[in-house]
């Protein structure tokens, strides 16, 4: 088994530094990034032996120089609110200790079906931006490219998290990839962000 200096738990992208908390997902999609390279920037391995303690994130967090960085970003080789107490604890700890931290998630909207409750009052005053994969414009075309443990309910659900979500985080967008949808598509997903009251954007394919 590594230990911590072995592991990548934080790590820089662009302007951002992005926190890599656990490889597990709900879902295994088509796309993803993780099934064709080892890293997004050229530098880190982002897959774990063993998923960081919450000791060894803040451990982590303290070799750094936050005020370097746009923002905080939970997303990693996997989804991270599969651990999604530990993704609020952490974000206590950053706005008690680190004045004025800016914090997203990138997510696929599952975490209240992964909880089995709704999450989303947890995350107010703590988060400030959410990221959610929509990927698709239907249940079934998201089923068929995103193959999420919880079925066809996931995209549904995934927009539900999206309405709840808006009411305690202030800025919640849903996203596409580019490169994957049609035109039509795209624009469908746009009038679904529409519906739910939350942003659109169209984020870049990465291919290699």
């Amino acid at each position: 088994m590594k230990g911590i200096d072995f592991m990548t738990i934080t790590y820089e992208y662009y302007n951002a530094l992005y926190v890599n908390l656990t490889n597990r997902c709900s879902n295994e999609c088509a796309f993803c990034v993780r099934t064709k390279k080892d890293a997004v920037n050229d530098k880190d391995n982002l897959w774990l032996d063993r998923e960081p303690s919450i000791e060894e994130i803040k451990a982590d967090f303290l070799k750094r120089d936050l005020s370097k960085y746009s923002e905080v970003v939970f997303c990693g080789y996997g989804e991270p609110l599969m651990r999604f107490d530990d993704v609020i604890e952490v974000s206590k700890w950053l706005k008690e200790n680190f004045a004025n931290i800016k914090i997203r998630i990138n997510t696929n909207g599952q975490a209240n079906m992964i909880a089995g409750k709704d999450v989303t009052p947890l995350m107010e005053g703590l988060i400030d931006s959410i990221s959610i994969s929509l990927n698709t414009d239907t249940a079934d075309k998201y089923q068929k490219i995103c193959k999420s443990e919880f079925g066809e309910a996931a995209f549904e659900g995934l927009q539900d998290f999206a309405v709840k979500a808006s009411r305690f985080v202030p800025e919640v967008t849903l996203s596409v990839v580019d490169k994957v949808l049609s035109d039509d598509e795209i624009e469908n997903c746009s009038k679904i962000a529409e519906k739910c009251g939350v942003n659109f954007r169209v984020r870049e394919y990465i291919s290699k």
